[in-house]
């Protein structure tokens, strides 16, 4: 082969496929919290298929139990332990707006 044509030539990479995150004995359920959980963001948002690598079914489900778990309290709407740590420790320095003008 020329050496030309050799620096063009695409190199073989092992295809390898992930396992899926949902197998097939898990029950896609609002009480199930170590499933659930990991299709959740930091933030408290629900992941993308995309991200997830879910069918649309399974992506269908997990919402479902997602916001049926919230309904019931058993995961908060929102994370934000941050949000509130931060607001505590910055001192206020301006005064709150006088509404009577």
């Amino acid at each position: 082969m020329d050496k030309s044509k050799q620096l063009f030539r695409k190199s073989k990479r092992s295809f390898r496929r992930r396992l899926p995150p949902i197998g097939s004995g898990d029950r896609i359920d609002y009480r199930n919290m170590s499933l659930i959980s990991r299709f959740i963001s930091e933030q408290g948002k629900i992941l993308s298929r995309r991200v997830n690598r879910l069918t649309l079914k399974q992506q269908r489900l997990i919402t479902i139990a997602i916001k049926q778990a919230r309904i019931l309290s058993s995961l908060p709407f929102r994370n934000n332990e941050k949000q509130l740590d931060r607001a505590e420790s910055i001192p206020r320095t301006t005064s709150p707006r006088n509404k009577n003008k």
